[in-house]
C-alpha cells in the first residue's frame, strides 16, 4: 500500500517566545519535526511538511536531514484544511493513503501509527480520524459518533455547545485518507465558525454528506499525542520520553540508579547489566553502549557514540562521536571527542582530546590503539594517533603520531627554588 505523509508545520508557536521555529525546538538533541519525520519513514515513501513561520530555516533542516521529506509553503495561512490543500496539486493523480499528522507531537511512536493505518485498513473505512479520551478535554475538537459508532463529526472547543462539551472521546489531530475518495473535500470546505479559518475537522462532515465511511481509533496512551505549544509542555514532554525510555531499559536488564536524575534520549541502545548512576545525560542519535558498563555519575554522552562491553566512563567524563571498545575505562574529568579508542586503555583523569580547529572550523580524529595509557592532564591534538601499548606521561601535549610501546613526555623539568616562601 502506498502512504504518504503531510505534517502540518506552520504554525509560529506565539506561546514559546522564541525566534527558533516551533518545530525546530529540541528534546535531547532531536527537534520535534525530526522525531515526527522519523516516526514516519520507514513506511512513508514521502513526507510533505506544510510550513509557514520562518519556513527558510524548516526547509534547511529538512533537506539537510530527511532525503524523503520536501517542504510546502501556506501562505496565508488561513487553518488546518487550508494547509491540507496546497498538497493537492502534488498528489492530483495519486492513488493511496495520506497519514496526515502534527509535527510538534515528538511522544507519537511509529508503532501506534503503524496500527493506526492497519485499522484503517481493516475497517475498509475511507476516512479515519484518530481519537483518545480525556477526562478533561477541555481545549480539544470533540469527536460526536452516530449510534452505529461511526463518527458524524468533529466539533471544536470554540464551536461546541455545553452537551458536546461534555463529550471526553476527542480530536487527537492525526487522520488516514483513501486520497481519491477524499481529496475534493479540501478544495469545498467552508470557513463559517468561530475563526473564521478552514479547519480540517470539517472533513468528517463532508465525508458523511458523500456517504463515505468514516471510523475513529482511540488511542489508549494519550500522552502520545501531546503537543508543544510552550516552555512548559516541552518540559513536559521531555519527562514523559525520558521515563518512557528509563522504564524500557530497565525492563531490557539495565540498572538505572536514580531515575529522577538520568536522562536519555529515547534513540540510545543500552546492553543488559550496563549501571547507569545518577545525573548522567545521554542525548542526540546514534548511541550504543554494551554489556557490563558503568556509566556516571555525571557523565554526558552527546551523540554518535558506540560503547562496546565492559567499558567505564566515570564522573565528568563528556564522550561525542566516538567509538570506544572493550575494556576500556575513562574514569574522571576527561573529554573524549572524534576519536577512535581500542581495547584495554586506560584515559587518566583530565585527559582532553582537542579535536577542532577554530581557525579551519576542522574536526579531526584521534585514534588510540589497544593496550594504551594515557597520563592524567593530557592534551591529544587531532589529528594524531597512538600505536599499541604505547604510553603517554602524565602532563603531556601531543601533537605527533607515537609509535608502539614508545613513551612520550612533554613534560618541562621540574625546578625547585629552596626557601623561596621565606
Amino acid at each position: 500500500m502506498n502512504i504518504k505523509t503531510v505534517i502540518l508545520a506552520a504554525g509560529k508557536g506565539t506561546r514559546m517566545k522564541s525566534e527558533t521555529p516551533k518545530v525546530l525546538h529540541e528534546i535531547f538533541g532531536k527537534t520535534l519535526l525530526g522525531y515526527v519525520l522519523d516516526s514516519v519513514k520507514s513506511f512513508s515513501d514521502e513526507a510533505f511538511v506544510i510550513v509557514g513561520h520562518k519556513a527558510d530555516d524548516v526547509q534547511k533542516y529538512i533537506e539537510k536531514n530527511y532525503t524523503f521529506a520536501r517542504t510546502v509553503l501556506q501562505n496565508p495561512q488561513l487553518g488546518t484544511g487550508h494547509a491540507v490543500s496546497f498538497v493537492c496539486p502534488m498528489l492530483e493523480n495519486y492513488n493511496g493513503l495520506v497519514l496526515i499528522t502534527c509535527g510538534d507531537t515528538p511522544l507519537l511512536k511509529e508503532e501506534t501509527l503503524k496500527n493506526f493505518i492497519d485499522e484503517h485498513i481493516k475497517s475498509g473505512a475511507d476516512v479515519t480520524v484518530m481519537s483518545t479520551i480525556f477526562e478533561n478535554p477541555f481545549g480539544y475538537g470533540r469527536i460526536l459518533r452516530s449510534n452505529n459508532g461511526t463518527v458524524e463529526r468533529i466539533v471544536e472547543e470554540k464551536d461546541a455547545d455545553n452537551t458536546q462539551k461534555a463529550v471526553k472521546e476527542v480530536n487527537a489531530g492525526i487522520y488516514c485518507l483513501n486520497w481519491q475518495k477524499v481529496k475534493n473535500a479540501f478544495s469545498e470546505l467552508k470557513s463559517s465558525n468561530a475563526q473564521g479559518e478552514y479547519y480540517l475537522t470539517d472533513i468528517i462532515e463532508w465525508a458523511n454528506k458523500k456517504g463515505l465511511k468514516v471510523c475513529a481509533s482511540v488511542l489508549a496512551d494519550s500522552n502520545e499525542i501531546y503537543g508543544i505549544n510552550s516552555r512548559s509542555n516541552l518540559a513536559t514532554a521531555t519527562e514523559i520520553m525520558n521515563r518512557r525510555k528509563l522504564n524500557e531499559l530497565m525492563d531490557n536488564g539495565v540498572t538505572i540508579v536514580d531515575p529522577n536524575t538520568t536522562w536519555i534520549s529515547q534513540d540510545t541502545e543500552i546492553g543488559a547489566d550496563t549501571i547507569v548512576y545518577p545525573s548522567t545525560y545521554i542525548e542526540g542519535e546514534n548511541n550504543i553502549i554494551g554489556k557490563n558498563c558503568k556509566i556516571g555519575p555525571f557523565a554526558h554522552l552527546r551523540g554518535n557514540v558506540k560503547i562496546a562491553d565492559n567499558v567505564k566512563i566515570g564522573n565528568f567524563v563528556e564522550v561525542k562521536n566516538s567509538t570506544i571498545n572493550e575494556h576500556t575505562n575513562a574514569c574522571h574529568l576527561s573529554y573524549i571527542g572524534d576519536s577512535d579508542l581500542g581495547k584495554n586503555i586506560n584515559i587518566g583523569a583530565g585527559t582532553i582530546t582537542a579535536n577542532y580547529n577554530p581557525l579551519t572550523k576542522v574536526k579531526s580524529r584521534t585514534v588510540l590503539k589497544d593496550n594504551v595509557k594515557i597520563g592524567s592532564n593530557s592534551v591529544l591534538v587531532a589529528p594524531v594517533t597512538i600505536e599499541e601499548s604505547a604510553n603517554v606521561g602524565a602532563g603531556s601535549v601531543i601533537t605527533k603520531n607515537i609509535e608502539p610501546n614508545a613513551l612520550a613526555l612533554t613534560r618541562a623539568p621540574m625546578k625547585i627554588v629552596e626557601n623561596w616562601v621565606k
